[in-house]
């Protein structure tokens, strides 16, 4: 479906800029479906055929985008990977997904597949030109719905990347979703994350639909975020919490004419009450949020019409496709207002975990929902509120603490600009919180007494940091997530100090 999508964006808006090129040069719809066609015959003389996998170790650009589409044209599986990744990281996901060839810019060869390598184009000419075949084209494939497409790899934070398949009926219903039958309506956009990822990689079709004109940003940074943005008028930007926040730090952010932009989208983990709040405030823009995770393609979210306090105090609710369970570790619905499992389902939730029935096995609720690993509650408002993930929380003296829970109120503190809290072993209580903050720029300087005295009256005695530490910049995963296992390793080598004052038996409750 991707490839007749392809198709039927270049009739409609021709030589209209699909992308920009990190390098700033355009490649327009109709140059997108022609330059595939040259690449999927250009797979095709290689010896790729249905069903064959392709790993794309590429950043984003230009060569990532023709490559995908062009496999999708021959019917051949796109396994992309994270660039940013370790080459044993990277080894590791080529292990998995045993690709008949790796398309790359950095010597793919070394890894001990077939590979092609790539020369980064500076004009259309040269685009992809190693695997092109000019003025040729495939057989269109016939329709398919269960023909795969993408192998979607998780971000590992917690283990080895595992692979989520994805075939054209998931890329269909989740394009039906977003835009359903209309065409048009784009606008300006840019890119900031890894197209390796769930949201290029499935999201791809619908945007194509929409006509709009993406700018394409290799290496992310706030700066060149804010340059874009205010350059080029943007009116809606949207982004990781890590990126939005990054943003809300820069030191010129009042020196850019930023008045362009009414909304701003937020996905890719949670979002704290206190980055939401200032996000709109400083942006002077609506907020919606969007919660999902690689193996369930769709989840939750907040409109731009709802209630402001829906973005800032939950990740929303179920969109009118996706079936919603909060469940315990049995597998059984949890009671109105417990915490539980977050499991989803709906026609887009992935087909399975690539090479590992038994992991996907795990995956999957025998009623079909995914377990998302993420912790949380339905509120009365029928409403979504995230504590963590399972794997993240922690036991003080007894007593279960979900540290995204704590961070949702620490984050409101004025003198704060972010906030997490990592668990540390402590010889008494078993495990204490330790709050990693970074100070808002030209505010005092907090202490943990001010968290205290801040989060007292919100949370229990037994929920607040037992210590905390300043940081300039928190570590970042090569997903643009919050890197909390470096964060541990860190309070494993060096444990944070006690405050004098933490009495570890006198704050049980």
């Amino acid at each position: 479906m991707l490839g007749l999508i392809t198709r039927g964006a270049a009739q409609r808006f021709g030589m209209t800029p699909a992308y920009i090129s990190p390098a700033g040069w355009p490649l327009s719809y109709q140059e997108l479906d022609q330059i595939s066609d040259e690449v999927a015959s250009g797979l095709s003389a290689r010896g790729l055929k249905l069903g064959d996998v392709v790993s794309l170790l590429l950043p984003p650009g230009l060569e990532y985008l023709v490559s995908y589409v062009g496999a999708a044209k021959i019917g051949a599986i796109t396994a992309g990977i994270n660039y940013r990744l370790t080459a044993n990281e990277q080894l590791a996901i080529l292990n998995n997904a045993d690709p008949k060839l790796v398309i790359t810019t950095v010597g793919g060869d070394s890894f001990g597949f077939p590979a092609v390598e790539l020369t980064e184009a500076d004009s259309l000419n040269n685009l992809s030109a190693e695997i092109r075949e000019p003025d040729s084209a495939p057989e269109i494939l016939s329709s398919d719905p269960n023909r795969p497409v993408a192998i979607i790899f998780t971000s590992g934070t917690t283990g080895t990347p595992k692979g989520a398949l994805y075939c054209n009926r998931q890329l269909e219903f989740i394009t039906q979703t977003d835009v359903g039958d209309n065409w048009g309506g784009g606008t300006l956009s840019f890119t900031g994350t890894s197209f390796a990822h769930l949201g290029f990689m499935t999201k791809l079709p619908g945007n194509l639909k929409r006509g709009g004109t993406s700018f394409i940003m290799k290496t992310w940074s706030a700066k060149s975020a804010l340059d874009l943005i205010a350059r080029e008028k943007m009116v809606t930007i949207a982004g990781v919490p890590a990126q939005i926040a990054l943003m809300l730090r820069h030191p010129d952010f009042d020196q850019y004419d930023l008045t362009s932009v009414q909304n701003i989208i937020v996905g890719g983990g949670p979002v704290t009450p206190g980055l939401a709040e200032n996000a709109r405030k400083m942006f002077g823009a609506r907020l919606a949020t969007r919660y999902s995770c690689t193996e369930a393609g769709i989840g939750l979210g907040t409109s731009f019409d709802d209630p402001e306090e829906d973005a800032i105090l939950s990740v929303g609710r179920p969109l009118a496709s996706v079936s919603l369970r909060v469940v315990d570790e049995s597998l059984n619905d949890v009671e109105p207002g417990e915490t539980g499992e977050i499991a989803l389902r709906s026609h887009a939730v992935m087909s399975e975990y690539w090479r590992d029935p038994k992991a996907t096995a795990a995956m999957f609720t025998p009623d079909g929902f995914i377990r998302t690993g993420d912790l949380g509650w339905i509120d009365e408002q029928g409403r979504v509120r995230l504590v963590g993930r399972s794997k993240e929380m922690y036991v003080r003296g007894g007593y279960n603490v979900y540290p995204v829970e704590v961070e949702a109120v620490l984050s409101t503190h004025p003198d704060i600009a972010n906030v997490v809290v990592i668990p540390q072993s402590d010889p008494v209580m078993g495990e204490v919180g330790v709050a990693f903050v970074i100070p808002r720029a030209g505010r005092p300087v907090v202490t943990l007494a001010d968290l205290h005295r801040h989060a007292g009256e919100q949370l229990a005695r037994y929920k607040l940091p037992a210590a905390i530490l300043k940081i300039d910049d928190l570590p970042l995963t090569a997903g643009e997530k919050i890197d909390r296992a470096t964060l541990a390793a860190i309070l494993s080598a060096t444990p944070a100090p006690l405050d004098p004052e933490f009495t570890p038996d006198a704050n049980v409750r």
